[in-house]
């Protein structure tokens, strides 16, 4: 039998209003009466209902986490972070599959069905009018993984993706390779432009140095090995930094397929440092994305916007590096 607030108020001598404050937050109770309240709550064994709260407070503490790319695996980690991190403070996440949509209105429309208290965007390829949407809608909102602008229009939490196109540029550039190139994800994706673009501007100050770009058709592993295909069938470059580990590990499958070796014929350095990334069998030369910092400084964002609505947004930067694993020919020996 479900033990009701009623048994609990018979047995810690108290009145229900006094036993739903005790389970409300923020709710004033004084500290005797939450201590009768609790000890009751676990000798019958209550949980407060969250639904029956919501109808309280006015608050569901349902968060809308909306993402758009399933198929890449660093969303297996990103999804696990944001959940956890969000059940912790007693927030519920409704995951939004926001795949194929192209109507920003759509989405606010759907996450407003359920009376979500707040949204985190989880991506680097939706555009900004998504994010936008929300804010404008009222709906508090944080982009993780967004794009960076000094003045941004709502609040980001993310890299800056042109400075870890220069990092790769650099590493490459250490390793004396002459014919380098760009393997982007989607050419539309402003992860993917801001990538290319740090690249292409390290590479300016090299003319001795021939570089290229491509773009996949997503971010997965499918559409990195297709891209690498094509490369192979005219002449590739002799290393390439691809815009995301997955389309790195689908990239050295097409090479392994092409009878070449990584690192001996091609380079791949990758973005992410997804958990495969270092299994033995792949052993990819990444640029580490902190994921873990991302996802915590977007939830600590996103409930201090939940409590002050008209907080001017900010955008927030974590630094990345370099994981040195084994797709990249070493360092010349400067000794």
């Amino acid at each position: 039998m479900v033990v009701t607030l009623k048994e609990v108020a018979e047995r810690a001598g108290v009145s229900r209003s006094a036993v739903s404050r005790t389970f409300t937050p923020g709710a004033s109770v004084s500290d005797k009466t939450r201590r009768k309240v609790e000890r009751a709550a676990k000798e019958l064994g209550y949980s407060p209902n969250a639904l029956a709260s919501s109808l309280t407070t006015g608050r569901t503490r349902m968060i809308g986490l909306v993402s758009n790319n399933f198929h890449n695996p660093i969303f297996l980690t990103v999804f696990d972070q944001f959940t956890r991190g969000l059940q912790a403070r007693g927030l519920r996440p409704l995951l939004v599959n926001l795949t194929d949509e192209a109507e920003p209105a759509n989405s606010v429309r759907m996450l407003r069905q359920y009376s979500v208290d707040a949204a985190v965007i989880a991506s680097s390829t939706l555009p900004p009018e998504f994010s936008q949407a929300f804010r404008a809608a009222g709906v508090p909102v944080v982009n993780a993984f967004g794009r960076y602008s000094s003045t941004p229009d709502v609040h980001v939490v993310g890299i800056d993706n042109m400075e870890c196109g220069r990092m790769a540029a650099r590493t490459l550039l250490a390793r004396g390779y002459s014919d380098v190139a760009f393997l982007g994800g989607p050419a539309a994706a402003t992860s993917t432009q801001d990538r290319q673009a740090g690249f292409m501007s390290e590479l300016a100050a090299h003319p001795h140095v021939k570089a290229s770009v491509s773009h996949a058709r997503a971010y997965s592993f499918e559409a990195g090995r297709d891209e690498m295909q094509h490369l192979l069938s005219g002449k590739p470059a002799q290393a390439y930094f691809c815009g995301d580990d997955v389309l790195s590990i689908g990239a050295i499958s097409a090479i392994a397929d092409a009878g070449l070796n990584v690192p001996g014929d091609i380079g791949i350095i990758g973005l992410n440092d997804m958990e495969m990334s270092g299994w033995e069998n792949i052993g990819l030369t990444t640029i580490r994305q902190p994921i873990r910092e991302i996802v915590n400084s977007a939830i600590e964002l996103m409930v201090a916007t939940m409590d002050d609505p008209d907080r001017y947004p900010e955008a927030r930067l974590f630094p990345c590096n370099i994981v040195e694993r084994k797709t990249l020919r070493p360092l010349p020996d400067r000794g």
